[in-house]
Formats: structure tokens, sequence, C-alpha cells
């Protein structure tokens, strides 16, 4: 995988490659008094064939996904019946037997972003020759 940082600056910067799925949005006056500081750049999600990053702000470290060090992974979803609220996340499964769960801090609720995500690591697996 490329360089998270480089990665980041090129999503913003664009135009990214045609494989690349690339998730912002706007940070509002009061999460960006709390969940940032005034020089930090909107939030991003960058997924790439070969993984994800996700910039959140400078007070949190880069949320990074490498799809070669993956065994595999399965969406999950979680609700309740006395609400509406539902809870999607992905269970990670690495190479080394560890697991992890992902979850977009910043876009958690963006379906899209979660298929992208399941879909990019679909097609690296594919391309990559093991199913």
């Amino acid at each position: 995988m490329t360089d998270p940082r480089t990665l980041l600056w090129q999503a913003r910067r664009g135009p990214v490659p045609a494989d690349w799925r690339v998730f912002t949005k706007r940070r509002g006056k009061v999460s960006g008094f709390f969940g940032g500081t005034s020089d930090d750049p909107e939030p991003l999600l960058v997924i790439t064939p070969d993984g994800s990053v996700e910039y959140i702000s400078e007070r949190k470290p880069l949320a990074i996904v490498v799809f070669r060090d993956l065994a595999g992974m399965k969406l999950r979803v979680a609700g309740s019946s006395n609400s509406a609220a539902v809870s999607t996340w992905v269970d990670l499964r690495y190479l080394d037997g560890s697991r992890s769960k992902w979850r977009s801090t910043g876009f958690g609720s963006n379906l899209e972003a979660i298929q992208g995500f399941i879909e990019a690591y679909g097609a690296h697996k594919a391309l990559r020759g093991y199913a």
C-alpha cells in the first residue's frame, strides 16, 4: 500500500484513480471545536484496491487497513427490538490469527462506505488470485 499520508494528500487534491472510493464531509463548527482543531482538514475516508485509510483529526491516529494482511472479513449488523437504531461493522480476521472490528469513525452510518470497503476487499482477493 502506498504511504497513507500520500493517499490522503492525493484524495484531497484530486483527481484520483477510478478504482478509489473517497468519502468526505464538512466538519461543523461544534464538531470542529470538540473533535479537531481549526487547522484540521475535513474528515476523509479513502478506499483503494489495496486497503483503506481514514483521517478524522490531528488528535486521532489514522485508521489503516491493508487488505494483503487479511485472511477474511464478515459484515455484522446488530439492532434492538426497542429501537430503530442499527449498528453495522465489519469483523476483520488477519493472517496472523488476530481479529479486529472495522467501523468508520466518521462515516459509520454511510452504507456506501461500508459497501465500498467490502467490494474493494473482494476485488483485491479476486485480482490477486485467492478466493
